[in-house]
């Protein structure tokens, strides 16, 4: 297989010519790369922007958490010696708050006592640098297809289309008029129907890590999906009293 090299500071990568002239059809797949050497991250997004995913850089975890506050990811690749908050730290901060995105280390650290420490913490996949882009672009692959999610983006629930990549909700023939916010929350209840959330989790997942909004702020937001969805036979947002809220799919 012909290969280009590509630089990624000191470093070279090299690149199977075949995936950089991929371009997939159809929807595209959010991949968050946090790395804190500016020109591995460039290198590895670039690679993947380039291979039919869509690919969103951060050097920190802090930056990472801003980022997934504002975006939906379908995957993370991680770096695990980072300035501030290590890989460690952040994959478990992110187990703690989505229990099923797939998560895989990118670093030099090539111990048994980090692998086993990361898989204990519930990252999905290991890769030790200088890594292999074409092999990378397997790996991801296999995480996603393992997560099922790789198939669709798109939720049918009776008369109700929603689609994660357009953030947009179709009720028979109409289009509701969602927020992001509005969206991400009801895309996340409908994924797990009758499993309830708590206030607190849906703060932590949808509103900034910052905000001095208040829990009771989600039963807000609960009584605007119910009205915008009154029409709409096919799921109800149900109180669980003194916990939070579930969806229940009819």
């Amino acid at each position: 297989m012909e290969r280009i090299a590509l630089k990624a500071g000191s470093k070279f990568i090299f690149v199977p010519q075949s995936a950089i002239m991929l371009r997939k059809g159809g929807s595209m797949f959010k991949i968050l790369v946090v790395e804190d050497d500016k020109d591995l991250n460039h290198t590895v997004c670039t690679f993947l922007n380039q291979s039919g995913y869509e690919a969103h850089g951060c050097l920190n975890a802090g930056d990472a958490y801003n980022a997934m506050y504002n975006n939906t990811f379908d995957l993370i690749v991680s770096d695990i010696m980072m300035p501030d908050i290590d890989g460690f730290e952040f994959a478990k901060t992110v187990r703690e708050l989505n229990e099923n995105i797939p998560i895989l280390f990118m670093t030099a650290r090539d111990d048994f006592a980090s692998k086993q420490r990361g898989y204990r913490i519930g990252i999905d996949d290991y890769m030790v640098k200088p890594i292999d882009l074409d092999e990378l672009f397997l790996r991801i692959g296999a995480l996603l297809r393992r997560a099922k999610i790789a198939s669709s983006h798109r939720m049918e629930i009776g008369k109700l289309v929603l689609d994660a990549d357009e953030r947009t909700a179709i009720l028979g023939e109409n289009e509701i008029q969602l927020t992001m916010r509005e969206f991400n929350i009801l895309y996340k209840l409908l994924s797990y129907p009758k499993k309830a959330f708590t206030r607190t989790q849906l703060m932590d997942e949808f509103w900034d890590a910052d905000s001095n909004t208040a829990p009771r702020a989600v039963d807000v937001y609960m009584t605007k999906l119910r009205d915008k969805f009154s029409e709409c036979d096919d799921f109800e947002i149900v109180t669980v009293h003194g916990l939070g809220y579930k969806a229940v799919i009819k």
